[in-house]
């Protein structure tokens, strides 16, 4: 039997306008320190964004997006922080702002396969 790891998510969240705190959950991250581990996956719904902001420029905010799957993944074109290790991804990745594109706090967990419970989470969370 396969032993269970520590994981911590976080849910990726579009804040279309931060002074009012509604959000839509378009994503989720997932860090398993044991497994060597980082991933995200990200669903981008531009008709759920506009009933909270018609107005607000999405392709801008799916660029801001694809920069957390580039970052996660430690692609070169992430910019610096895709450099460094996989737990200080998670951290920068997952540390608070104020800006359109925030997470959640981070949540713990156990798992026997990381790239599965991101699935099921983000099936639970964001779909």
């Amino acid at each position: 039997m396969q032993e269970k790891r520590l994981f911590e998510y976080a849910t990726i969240r579009i804040v279309p306008r931060v002074e009012r705190e509604e959000f839509l959950n378009a994503g989720v991250i997932l860090y398993c320190k044991d497994l060597r581990f980082l991933g995200c996956i990200i669903t981008f719904n531009q008709e759920k964004i506009a009933t909270l902001c018609a107005d607000l420029d999405c392709k801008e905010v799916e660029e801001h997006l694809r920069s957390f799957e580039k970052i996660c993944k430690g692609d070169p074109s992430g910019g610096p922080i895709a450099a460094l290790d996989p737990a200080s991804r998670f951290r920068w990745l997952t540390a608070t702002r104020s800006t359109i594109v925030q997470t959640s706090k981070v949540h713990p967990g156990f798992c026997q396969d990381p790239s599965e419970t991101l699935q099921k989470l983000h099936e639970q969370l964001v779909l």
